[in-house]
């Protein structure tokens, strides 16, 4: 009996993981809009508190998405895609943000996250790029 009480004491444990699940590209789809999840540099991914998986197509659908979530964004793990390192999630609340013709997402934003700031200027310098931190970004795309 005492082995069935331990057993489901570590299920419940781990069972809710606030740990990111891998996005299956191609498969999954975007919790905002709807789209198939389908490129590696511009996907996102929102896990609450209590271990729910919110994946995104790109950036500018989970900015949006979080816009009337009032306490969600603090309580969660926000990850987006590292434009240099496609596949590979980073904080979205440290990264640097790019906003750029020359770089062309999903959704159609033009909206690109990177490792840091100057990660981001270093990778394109022109006259037309916009630089974001996270709280810029979210001001930016919901017009605070």
């Amino acid at each position: 009996m005492n082995r069935i009480v331990y057993i489901l004491i570590f299920i419940l444990c781990f069972a809710c993981s606030k740990s990111p699940e891998p996005i299956s590209y191609g498969t999954d789809m975007c919790h905002f809009c709807k789209m198939t999840i389908v490129t590696k540099t511009h996907s996102a991914q929102l896990v609450t508190d209590k271990g729910k998986q919110y994946k995104f197509d790109a950036i500018e659908c989970m900015v949006r998405f979080l816009e009337d979530k009032t306490g969600i964004e603090q309580k969660s793990n926000l990850l987006i895609a590292n434009y240099n390192n496609p596949g590979f999630m980073i904080n979205a609340k440290t990264a640097g943000y790019l906003i750029c013709d020359e770089i062309t997402s999903p959704m159609g934003a033009n909206l690109s996250g990177f490792e840091s700031m100057e990660t981001a200027q270093n990778t394109i310098n022109s006259e037309t790029a916009q630089y974001f931190d996270w709280v810029g970004i979210s001001n930016k795309l919901n017009k605070h």
